[in-house]
């Protein structure tokens, strides 16, 4: 038997139409990349982006077409994300942080047919048109006054002046939910990168359950602040959280240093932000040396690569704001686990506690999880066994864009499939997921682990070090030992015999590393990961003291 439920599609530009209808008149404000600040609400958000769905259909692009940005988080933006997407096309974020040949690769790949992008960015699109078949039209994010002139890109025209012409009277097309609406490359740093296609469907309910309370807990009288760029896995869902919430929108452009940041934050009694460890990181660098205090924060959201239980220590009792550990993948949509406190845990001891909200937490509904040995066989959950972290769900990825190949997923003993996200962690009785490694990186030493993030850690809580990467080194007779980089604080001092000795006590001695190596700064990638690719290589002939 069937119930008897009036049937709707999941579809983004459901959140858009309830945004308007329901919260008009909240703001949705950017810093533009001309250094402005530029407010409008969500009413004239809506007017526009059906705009622009008006101009994809007169251009004749049809239902599927992948339509590319290079942009930074602000308005025009987000207008791409549901114009193109609510309209049955796809939108295709690229990363500006990328080699232009990468950006060429990916964009022939996915057989981009528009490419819009911030006029910041028109360096890059010189670099890179030419070599661009597929893409039909460049669309420069700006005034039509501000075309850059003599850019030597034809056809280049104003977004202004593009949408200009459509009045905005539009109804948005039904579809089967489950039709793709974005596309995300995965930043990998071997191989090329494989996109991520999401669903209407996946994005709805991701929307829906990053709103939870023991997620991002966003509700409309928060004001959320997505440091996160829209670039990288879609701002981890929060230009879609926000106006299912209705909540107020402050975008911050290009401007991410930590002055810039904590300005804006205070401007528009931001309550709630989402970024990387090395954002937060200039921000509290900035909060710190200046005496500041933050006005209206509340809580923040951190991911994208481990956070140091000391950045977790600082945001938390020296400035009273609460700090979500996150986990997530592209392939995730990306979010997977967040870490909130059970109501058992709220009795425990400061220090415990601490030990808690230093993992990444506990899943999502919507994302179930399981760690497996070599032997494909489950791990148990005892908080100290480890295994190869592996996750499903309906937001988690089936198979990549034009898959050439075995499936990415495994299967199990019941028949159910588990994408293998390349995480080594551990899981304890209560459901709290710790990363302990990427497979890749995990360092074994004489048969042993040693978790390369948790030296780390203890690095980056010693008040001289400013970031801290651990891999592990060739060694004669322990196959692996592991040796710390470190890049100091400006005008910091520290030595390698008084690091090492910090860390005694705090791990066992076998796992304390050999060597600290001090360099300038670490390498990251395009998303603000660390590169210990990179480290590797440059130090390859480093050799171990006795």
């Amino acid at each position: 038997m069937l119930g008897l439920m009036q049937k709707q599609q999941l579809l983004t530009s459901n959140l858009l139409e309830f945004a308007e209808r329901y919260h008009r008149d909240t703001e949705i404000v950017s810093r533009r990349v001309e250094g402005d600040i530029h407010r409008y609400t969500y009413g004239e958000f809506a007017q526009r982006s059906r705009q622009l769905a008006q101009t994809l259909d007169g251009m004749g692009l049809a239902a599927g077409t992948r339509v590319a940005s290079l942009a930074w988080n602000g308005y025009r933006h987000m207008e791409l994300y549901y114009g193109v997407g609510g309209s049955g096309r796809v939108i295709h974020t690229l990363n500006p942080r990328l080699h232009p040949d990468q950006v060429v690769w990916i964009v022939n790949h996915a057989e981009d047919e528009v490419l819009c992008f911030d006029s910041c960015f028109l360096p890059i699109v010189q670099a890179i048109h030419a070599r661009c078949p597929t893409v039909r039209q460049w669309v420069a994010l700006c005034d039509a006054d501000k075309l850059p002139a003599d850019a030597g890109i034809p056809g280049l025209v104003a977004y202004e002046a593009w949408i200009a012409g459509a009045d905005g009277v539009y109804q948005w097309p039904e579809f089967d939910e489950n039709t793709a609406c974005g596309m995300c490359y995965t930043s990998g740093t071997t191989g090329n990168p494989k996109a991520v296609l999401y669903s209407h469907r996946s994005t709805v309910l991701h929307a829906y359950g990053a709103s939870l309370p023991d997620v991002m807990d966003i509700s409309s009288r928060d004001v959320v602040l997505p440091v996160v760029p829209m670039f990288h896995v879609n701002a981890w869902g929060l230009p879609f959280s926000g106006p299912l919430n209705g909540a107020k929108l402050v975008f911050p452009g290009p401007a991410l240093d930590g002055p810039s940041v904590y300005a804006l934050m205070e401007a528009e009694k931001v309550t709630f932000a989402a970024g990387v460890p090395t954002v937060w990181q200039m921000l509290l660098s900035h909060v710190q040396s200046q005496g500041l205090r933050f006005g209206s924060l509340q809580r923040t959201i951190i991911g994208g690569s481990a956070c140091p239980p000391a950045m977790i220590k600082t945001f938390q009792e020296d400035y009273g704001v609460t700090v979500l550990h996150a986990w997530g993948m592209t392939e995730l949509s990306p979010l997977g686990t967040v870490c909130t406190l059970k109501h058992k845990h709220l009795a425990l001891p400061a220090d415990t506690q601490a030990q808690l909200l230093a993992k990444q937490g506990r899943v999502i509904f919507g994302v179930d999880m399981k760690i497996v040995g070599d032997d494909g066989q489950d791990q148990p959950w005892d908080g100290h066994t480890y295994g190869d972290l592996l996750v499903r769900g309906p937001w988690v990825v089936a198979d990549y864009y034009r898959s050439e190949g075995a499936s990415p997923l495994v299967t199990d003993a019941q028949g159910r499939d588990w994408f293998p996200t390349g995480d080594v962690a551990t899981i304890d009785a209560d459901g709290f997921m710790q990363i302990t490694d990427r497979s890749k990186d995990v360092i074994k030493s004489g048969g042993e682990w040693i978790s390369s993030i948790d030296i780390e850690n203890i690095a980056m809580a010693h008040p001289a070090v400013a970031m801290a990467a651990c891999v592990g080194m060739a060694h004669p007779k322990w196959d692996e030992r592991p040796v710390v980089f470190v890049a100091l604080k400006k005008d910091a001092a520290v030595s390698e015999q008084e690091l090492l000795a910090f860390y005694q006590g705090k791990m066992a001695k076998w796992q304390i590393p050999d060597a600290v190596i001090f360099v300038d700064a670490i390498p990251l990638g395009a998303t603000g990961k660390m590169l210990k690719t990179r480290l590797r290589e440059q130090f390859k002939d480093y050799v171990l003291p006795a």
